[in-house]
């Protein structure tokens, strides 16, 4: 191995090593401190004041917006009762039911928000008897979590007509809205003006809303159409590096916009505004999204923004339209579109079809979009092939060695090669001494002579890199790779392998992860392990470095992955392991037809003679 392809190596595993440093340092420490904080809130917190009648105050970007609008009603975090239970929430509005092949719930009939969601083809955990993923919650429950629409009157309108707010009680045609069958909701302000709201649903996550007024009155009214979702308290982070949640959208010209919480309340008046025509914005978290979809042809500003303090931080995304202008005996409608539900990669690419522009990007594809895109669409090719995402896994490896084969022999060819002129090179070292100048100089007119590319070992190693990250987002990122099992113990491609060699695989009672301090360094299963064991193997198919510091690196560097990777998903184990077997097959192969000795064995040798001697 020369030092070339050692320093890739080296380089690979530092990367690996400040993926895993992050998630063990900030990211799980940050997502332990919210589930403490979410436990606390459920006993005790100050929850959002209900929306009055009149909105809050404007930002400075508002009022400088290019008309004058009243802002969608915010949360403001106050003092009131503690939450009561999601079920007593949901028990103190009127409410239409949703049934459809994917999701379940309700439409409130006090505000008209869409506030009851909950997906039914996905479980809290692998067990398929676990409690079904609950994603929207009405306010008053511990966590809510709701969409609407509406709409908002001028600011300079002195008198402003009464408009629907979250306490006006709407009446609907029907008692359920299904696919297929789209439920009227209908308000009457009593001054002249019926505000209609059509909701339909598709059998996936998407709701189609369409808002009316009707003006019976005598006199023209203007009103701004609004969306807006909301939630009080932070996400439940997954505590990845490499995955955004939080606000989402693309708005305009500013394109894909992706901001943490932090980062918006620490913006002037905690709000950021953008301009735009059509677009969609708001929440995302690792599997699930709750999305505003605007009419795509109509100018609007769209903000994100936050409010409150503690455990009780309110969080709204949200957009306000050009104005409609409705005359007497007349109406105005807006139409516009809500997304609630998980993100399965065909039914983004789907709604993209149907004029939602980088709909895709609400699934965190990186920078590497080029990469990881395809990389998924081969293993979700592959499965429907094969039945299984972990023998995808396996066959996309296969693949990738396939691809870079031509690269990997000239690889290898330049090993050989190296370890041919190891003994000029020694000699050259014994000549030279501590002359570091010309000992460079020498060695490389050696390699000219004997045509030796000494980076010639490298580029397989750096292509392995983007290949790996591409993977390990796709295995974090997409919800096909969740709950998805391979064989044996592993029931979830995307988690950790559950055994523990520190708990002898579960035959002691305890979870040794729980340890304070270094118990984040305890995930070591069995497919960790013989990773490791594969890796070390690797290892020992080239000559030991002569350099004693380079040499207890080197051997230290399989124990450092194995914890590293310990905690990382299973599949991307699985797929550095399987990697590391071929890569080994592939070795010998080359070396045996460039006539280079096979060092796999003496070293072994030499490793347990050692072991034995002391």
């Amino acid at each position: 191995m020369n030092e070339y392809t050692k320093n890739v190596l080296i380089a690979a595993g530092l990367s690996m090593l400040a993926i895993a440093g992050w998630d063990y340092f900030y990211a799980f420490p940050k997502l332990e401190q919210q589930q403490k904080e979410a436990q606390l809130a459920q006993q005790q917190r100050p929850a959002a004041q209900k929306p009055a009648a009149k909105p809050a105050d404007q930002s400075a970007a508002d009022k400088a917006a290019p008309r004058a609008a009243r802002q969608p009603q915010q949360n403001v975090a106050a003092a009131r009762p503690a939450p009561k239970t999601r079920e007593a929430a949901l028990a103190e509005s009127k409410r239409v039911s949703i049934d459809t092949p994917s999701i379940s719930g309700s439409i409130a009939l006090k505000g008209g928000r869409i506030d009851d969601v909950s997906l039914k083809n996905y479980h809290e955990t692998v067990d398929p008897t676990s409690p079904i993923i609950v994603l929207l919650s009405p306010e008053g429950a511990p966590q809510p979590y709701y969409a609407e629409s509406g709409f908002l009157a001028s600011d300079k309108d002195t008198a402003p007509p009464a408009l629907p707010t979250s306490e006006s009680l709407w009446s609907a045609d029907r008692d359920q809205l299904t696919v297929g069958q789209p439920l009227t909701l209908s308000f009457d302000n009593g001054q002249g003006l019926v505000f209609k709201r059509k909701i339909a649903v598709d059998d996936q996550y998407m709701f189609s809303v369409t808002d009316s007024v009707e003006n019976h009155g005598q006199s023209p009214v203007t009103l701004y159409p609004y969306l807006r979702v909301s939630r009080i308290g932070a996400l439940q982070s997954a505590g990845y590096a490499a995955l955004h949640e939080g606000f989402v959208g693309v708005l305009g010209e500013a394109g894909l916009q992706e901001l943490k919480f932090e980062k918006v309340e620490k913006e002037p008046h905690a709000t950021k505004s953008f301009e735009a025509t059509g677009g969609w914005l708001g929440f995302t978290e690792k599997y699930w999204a709750a999305v505003l979809v605007p009419q795509q042809d109509r100018p609007l500003v769209a903000r994100f923004s936050a409010s409150g303090a503690g455990t009780a931080k309110a969080y709204q995304a949200d957009t306000v339209e050009a104005p409609l202008t409705i005359a007497p005996g007349a109406s105005g409608s807006v139409a516009s579109r809500i997304f609630a539900g998980a993100k399965v990669v065909d039914t983004l690419d789907a709604y993209e079809g149907q004029g939602i522009k980088l709909f895709d990007r609400l699934i965190d594809w990186g920078w590497f979009y080029f990469l990881t895109r395809p990389m998924f669409r081969i293993i979700d090719s592959l499965f429907h092939v094969l039945g299984n995402f972990g023998l995808a896994i396996l066959a996309v490896t296969v693949l990738v060695k396939i691809a870079f084969l031509p690269l990997a022999n000239k690889s290898y060819l330049a090993v050989a090669k190296m370890k041919e002129i190891q003994p000029k090179i020694q000699a050259l070292k014994e000549k030279y001494g501590s002359d570091k100048q010309a000992m460079s100089r020498e060695q490389m007119e050696l390699f000219r002579r004997e045509k030796v590319n000494p980076a010639g070992g490298c580029l397989p190693a750096l292509l392995q890199i983007p290949v790996f990250f591409s993977l390990y987002k796709v295995l974090i990122i997409t919800i096909e790779m969740r709950h998805a099992p391979f064989y044996g113990w592993i029931k979830d491609l995307s988690a950790p392998d559950p055994t523990n060699i520190f708990n002898l695989f579960g035959l002691i009672p305890f979870d040794p992860t729980h340890i304070p301090v270094f118990g984040s360094f305890l995930w070591l299963g069995v497919w960790p392990l013989v990773m490791g064991v594969s890796m070390w193997v690797q290892m020992k198919m080239n000559p030991e470095p002569t350099d004693e510091i380079q040499k207890m690196a080197f051997g230290w560097m399989p124990v450092i992955f194995t914890f590293s990777l310990g905690s990382f998903a299973s599949g991307l184990v699985i797929y550095w392991t399987w990697n590391n077997v071929l890569s080994v097959a592939q070795q010998w192969v080359i070396m045996k037809r460039a006539g280079v000795k096979f060092e796999l064995w003496d070293n072994l040798k030499k490793t347990f003679t050692f072991k034995k001697a002391a």
